[in-house]
């Protein structure tokens, strides 16, 4: 990754006159914003920074899966592109899912882990139970490629295989819809086991874009749909991603580790971003500037969550995003 791709997109402020408040931090990314026509309509740093997605491509993933003939119901599908927060209604989706398919939660083989959401985690640690990979917040993805297994009959166990076809489907899916080609040295794992690789930030909007801008019957369309009509089950309360989906109606939203957000509008617009020092808080105040070039209201922006900066256990400053 070159550091020149990235400016400053962010600024932590701390005090300070309300018309000028006084900037403690600045955060570096590159942050790129596309038109319903696919041109470019806001960007800052370099659009074609490779970038990792990490669970953001897991919308992409799906397109893939329905198409090899995975099939479930609409909560189904928005748990395979979830990071889900672990609660009852998370993992109620996902049992249904593997059971659909003949699967038990046994046969999950993404890394065990607590709950992401922090009142599930409470819960979860306060029960005594150990990491497990239900709880895990990418169970929903690895039911949905188990279940894609099945339906190819293919061995279950081969699913995170490199050169299995459910990996490798993934793999098609993500290069047709980003446009991109994945360089093979670049193939790599994710926290959870499945794979991950480098990808231009442009390339990632492009492919939510193709997402929103789909015609109905298309698996992107479903995708799509699923998403936007159940925020709460891609993260769950508290999640900048749930949020935003509730905000502004027919979007969707996905989180992805060390500071990667996309953003699709209904109508094919889309926006990414990549936070150089994977700080999450950043990500969606990055994003502003380049929604409010979409022409997203005032009000829905004002309305999208920040991460408060606290003193003394008050709010005495903000995240604010910077335009170039």
């Amino acid at each position: 990754m070159n550091p020149s791709a990235f400016v400053p997109v962010a600024a932590v402020t701390r005090g300070g006159p309300a018309e000028h408040p006084t900037v403690e931090s600045l955060h570096l990314g590159a942050v790129v914003a596309l038109a319903q026509d696919g041109s470019v309509a806001y960007s800052a740093g370099d659009p074609e920074v490779p970038v990792f997605a990490r669970s953001s491509l897991k919308p992409l993933f799906a397109v893939g899966m329905l198409r090899a003939g995975l099939e479930g119901d609409e909560r189904q599908l928005a748990l395979a592109c979830a990071s889900h927060n672990g609660g009852a209604e998370h993992l109620d989706v996902v049992r249904s899912l593997l059971a659909r398919y003949g699967l038990t939660e046994a046969d999950l083989r993404n890394t065990p882990g607590v709950p992401l959401g922090k009142a599930e985690r409470r819960a979860f640690n306060r029960s005594g139970q150990t990491p497990d990979s239900l709880h895990q917040n990418c169970s929903g993805k690895h039911a949905a490629m188990l279940a894609t297994a099945v339906a190819l009959s293919a061995d279950p166990a081969s699913y995170l295989d490199h050169d299995g076809p459910v990996a490798t489907l993934v793999r098609d899916s993500v290069e047709r819809l980003t446009g991109a080609t994945i360089d093979p040295a670049t193939v790599t794992r994710d926290g959870c086991g499945a794979e991950v690789y480098p990808l231009p930030l442009i390339s990632l909007a492009r492919a939510y874009a193709r997402l929103t801008a789909a015609e109905p019957g298309t698996p992107e369309h479903a995708v799509a749909d699923a998403m936007a009509a159940h925020p709460d089950l891609i993260a769950g309360e508290g999640r900048e991603a749930t949020a935003i989906m509730r905000t502004i109606p027919g979007s969707i939203a996905k989180d992805g580790a060390e500071g990667f957000f996309a953003l699709g509008l209904p109508g094919g617009a889309a926006v990414a971003v990549k936070i150089a020092d994977g700080a999450m808080r950043a990500a969606v105040p990055a994003m502003i500037p380049a929604l409010r070039a979409l022409g997203v209201p005032e009000d829905q922006l004002a309305a999208l969550p920040t991460r408060p900066v606290l003193g003394w256990g008050q709010p005495v400053g903000a995240v604010a995003g910077l335009s170039t």
